[in-house]
């Protein structure tokens, strides 16, 4: 399967935590999802991820929170983005 790189985002926030996100265009779905991207988003401080966004094979659209995993409904890219954002920040507010 032959995929395009679409976005590519990697920060170190002021307390050491790493937030980066990846988006392909991919030829097929990657099944379950049924849209044409291949996606990861992670928040994560000292190796722990607290927040993340993937589709990968098997599983499908999911995010992860503190531990947690529930389905996640895909919608764009772009709303990947800002639902990502969204629970960075809501995380970040947490500390």
């Amino acid at each position: 399967m032959k995929a395009r790189l679409i976005t590519r985002f990697k920060d170190v926030t002021p307390e050491g935590g790493v937030i980066e996100l990846v988006v392909w265009r991919v030829t097929e779905p990657i099944s379950p999802s049924e849209h044409g991207f291949k996606y990861r988003a992670a928040y994560a401080i000292d190796g722990v991820r607290l927040v993340g966004f993937d589709n990968e094979r098997s599983k499908g659209d999911h995010c992860h929170m503190r531990g947690s995993e529930r389905r996640y409904t895909f919608v764009s890219v772009e709303q990947l983005i800002e639902d990502f954002i969204a629970a960075v920040d809501a995380e970040r507010a947490k500390t």
